[in-house]
């Protein structure tokens, strides 16, 4: 199931560095996260869904490079970050 329009705006505003803001490199990120944690339980349920799987290893991908494009650009915009997603342990 997609992200429904509620909870992606819920995220939007906890996350938006500014009014209006839904690209930004941590909107984009903390959506990727929603997503990839709603795939990866659904991977532990159907584990022969190869589709799937793929579609998950490409949004984690996807995040990775945002998270170091962040971690190049902004340290402290990083870290914040990774520690408001619970990413990194």
């Amino acid at each position: 199931m997609a992200i429904s329009k509620e909870k992606k705006n819920e995220i939007i505003a906890q996350y938006a560095r500014h009014e209006g803001d839904t690209g930004s490199v941590e909107v984009q990120v903390a959506v990727l996260t929603w997503e990839i944690n709603h795939l990866n339980s659904h991977i532990k349920e159907h584990k022969k869904d190869h589709a799937t799987y793929r579609g998950l290893m490409k949004k984690i991908g996807h995040r990775r490079n945002l998270l170091a494009y962040l971690r190049r650009t902004d340290v402290n915009r990083y870290r914040e970050l990774i520690q408001s997603l619970g990413l990194r342990r």
